[in-house]
């Protein structure tokens, strides 16, 4: 299914490209990861399924990512997240699931606690795969080589080298700084809805072990792991995508 050309949404300066599909309720909202962009393989085959559903799909780049403008140097959690929260606010009514891949499960968990802060609870449901939340403290930092730690420094960045794209991955000082600030891993996490986490046990990028971190944090009876023996991280083989679907789907009829 061709994509269609983005809406662009202003925010604080920044054109932030959307694409958003009115339907039924609970609508599904997309976040991607870090890098990645709103036209990959689990969100497009997300948007086909809600299409075919006559359901409300919403998916957007952050700044720097696919159609969006903005310098993806200049990213942080923070500004990810505030573009995210505007985009959900702009485009959905109603009852919504948050479906978060690896960093987007982050924001998705941020963006629950700045929603309820805020006297909203539309949030329902959530889907989380791969989830990445509080990366920047709990995978990258404590890996960081000497080298690394020389170039935050004195450059502010450093490069790493891409398993998905020819471009190097960067991290900043600045994205490793703010990142603390949003650490949701330091105690309970209250998401008032339920959650599925899909987490391959062959992911390279981020281990099992955070998301069975993770799981030990929420409310146990809300929860759901399912755990993917020969699953990666990119989970975008098509018996991950079909339980991508089905996980979604369930939430879909546990929320409506």
């Amino acid at each position: 299914m061709t994509a269609t050309t983005p809406t662009l949404l202003d925010v604080e300066g920044t054109s932030i490209a959307v694409r958003h599909e009115a339907g039924a309720t609970p609508g599904i909202a997309w976040l991607g990861g870090y890098k990645s962009d709103m036209l990959g393989t689990k969100a497009q085959t997300l948007s086909d399924w809600a299409a075919g559903e006559g359901r409300a799909f919403l998916r957007h780049d952050y700044s720097g990512h696919g159609e969006s403008g903005g310098a993806f140097a200049d990213g942080t959690i923070s500004k990810w997240l505030g573009e995210s929260l505007a985009v959900f606010r702009r485009f959905t009514k109603g009852k919504q699931i948050l479906v978060g891949s690896s960093m987007g499960a982050w924001i998705a968990l941020r963006m629950v606690q700045e929603l309820r802060k805020a006297g909203d609870s539309t949030i329902v449901g959530l889907v989380l795969l791969a989830p990445a939340p509080d990366f920047t403290n709990e995978l990258v930092e404590p890996a960081l080589t000497a080298a690394q730690k020389r170039d935050l420094k004195k450059k502010g960045f450093f490069e790493e080298p891409s398993d998905y794209s020819a471009e190097p991955y960067i991290y900043t000082r600045a994205l490793i700084e703010d990142g603390r600030a949003n650490r949701v891993m330091t105690g309970p996490i209250d998401t008032h809805c339920p959650v599925h986490i899909l987490q391959g046990l062959a992911d390279a990028d981020v281990p099992a072990s955070h998301a069975l971190k993770l799981v030990s944090l929420l409310p146990a009876d809300d929860v759901t792991l399912s755990l993917i023996p020969d699953g990666d991280h990119r989970l975008s083989r098509p018996q991950d995508l079909d339980m991508l679907l089905r996980a979604v789907g369930d939430m879909v009829r546990r929320a409506g």
